[in-house]
């Protein structure tokens, strides 16, 4: 039964880990407790480890990927926008634990971490805690939905979900196509699209 829970685990790293907008890791935490009648407990302390593992990983790795095909200036741009976060201090904090209760994909708050070359340490206490939280709630109505399955079918495709994937999108490409430099220190709102090589 041990490796069910395992299953958890990389099934929670592997949603978390991708560098682009993805089903929360939440589904897959709550599919495998729904299939094999897991306990919520372990699913959730065992998936947002491995949620969290995922979102390291995607911000260490993502800054190499934006070495190689951003090109300098959308790179400072981002760095930039790093940089005034971490002014901001604790308020900052508060955004990335809001931002982490909502039912969005952090992926865009991860890379631009990355990017940023901010350090992970600095994002995953306050993630960790809306994630902890966020992932409560969701597991919690695992009985609910494993009781009401074809209504959570139905749910997948529905306009909620579709919105929020679609945000996570516009979120991501609001991150890479804004000049936030010009922005915040002119207060100029310009896009730039050609960031690639």
């Amino acid at each position: 039964m041990w490796w069910q829970y395992v299953l958890v685990f990389f099934g929670a790293f592997l949603f978390d880990v991708v560098p682009f907008p993805f089903l929360p890791a939440f589904t897959i935490m709550l599919f495998l407790q729904i299939v094999f009648d897991l306990n919520i407990w372990v699913v959730l302390f065992v998936g947002v480890a491995g949620s969290i593992l995922g979102r390291f990983t995607l911000s260490l790795y993502i800054s190499k990927i934006s070495d190689r095909y951003f090109k300098d200036g959308k790179k400072e741009d981002v760095r930039f926008l790093g940089k005034e976060m971490k002014k901001k201090g604790w308020r900052s904090q508060l955004v990335i634990l809001a931002y982490s209760l909502l039912p969005l994909p952090t992926t865009p708050l991860f890379v631009a971490a990355g990017v940023a070359k901010v350090k992970p340490i600095y994002v995953i206490p306050a993630f960790f805690i809306g994630k902890l939280t966020s992932d409560t709630i969701a597991l919690s109505m695992g009985k609910y939905a494993s009781e009401n399955l074809d209504s959570l079918k139905s749910n997948i495709f529905s306009w909620q979900s579709i919105t929020g994937l679609l945000g996570s999108v516009l979120l991501l490409c609001a991150l890479l196509f804004i000049d936030w430099r010009t922005l915040i220190q002119k207060k100029k709102f310009v896009f730039k699209f050609k960031i690639f090589k």
